[in-house]
């Protein structure tokens, strides 16, 4: 499918605005929309491929900068510098902000003429933990969290409660995705997150893949693992498919 693209603003109420990069299905109609949630290496090449590879599949994707207090231009690369400098703005993040964030971004897309109202939310390591966060504080329809670091951790951002205490809360379909090598992510987290879901009856399906490590979706990435991402994609693909269509 052809699509367009472009660098929008946000506005985030009682915040600076939000830079994000559009990429959306050309020609008229109306589609479900999709919110890409960025690593901590900021809106960069990679999340910009997914937001278009999304788009592609007929979905008006957005990817926000939730860094755009601290950091909005940022746009690094997968190298110790670039990992320095995302982890410092990573330290500065706050739940209730991540969610004002992510509420402005549902209601922006939702104001859109091109857009049905059913949203979907995807995210890759604390884009993850946004995702999770988000199906829980918004009415998303569905989640697709990737290996989403610190969401069975005992506090979130800013010392406030962390995604899993917040499980109960969730009305949509997450899709959660972990690498069976990523030593940031143990798998006792991922039982944690796995019993969870079960206890508050959320509609979810977990896939571990035991040869992946973290950041296995990225190709930029020394982790990249090429049969994991392609089945990811595959699921992810489904679960939008299903759950905004």
């Amino acid at each position: 499918m052809d699509i367009t693209t472009e660098r929008v603003s946000i506005p985030v109420p009682g915040s600076s605005a939000m830079p994000a990069y559009l990429a959306r299905p050309k020609g008229g109609g109306r589609h479900p929309a999709v919110i890409v949630w960025m690593e901590i290496f900021g809106v960069n090449v990679h999340i910009r491929d997914v937001t278009e590879r999304v788009a592609r599949e007929g979905y008006v994707a957005v990817a926000p900068t939730f860094f755009h207090r601290t950091a909005p231009t940022l746009d690094v690369g997968y190298d110790e510098a670039g990992m320095a400098a995302g982890i410092q703005e990573m330290g500065k993040l706050d739940a209730d902000q991540m969610i004002a964030d992510a509420r402005a971004a549902v209601a922006w897309l939702r104001a859109r003429p091109d857009v049905t109202g059913r949203i979907g939310v995807m995210g890759f390591c604390i884009g993850g933990h946004m995702t999770y966060l988000i199906a829980a504080e918004t009415d998303v329809a569905a989640a697709a969290s990737f290996y989403g670091g610190g969401i069975a951790a005992p506090q979130g951002p800013g010392g406030k409660p962390s995604p899993i205490q917040r499980t109960g809360k969730i009305t949509g379909r997450v899709l959660a995705l972990f690498g069976g090598k990523d030593a940031m992510i143990p798998q006792t987290q991922v039982e944690q997150i796995r019993a969870a879901l079960r206890e508050h009856g959320v509609k979810s399906e977990i896939a571990v893949y035991p040869d992946a490590d973290h950041g296995f979706f990225c190709d930029q990435r020394a982790t990249y693992h090429a049969a994991s991402a392609k089945d990811a994609w595959e699921r992810v693909k489904k679960l939008f498919a299903d759950e905004l269509r």
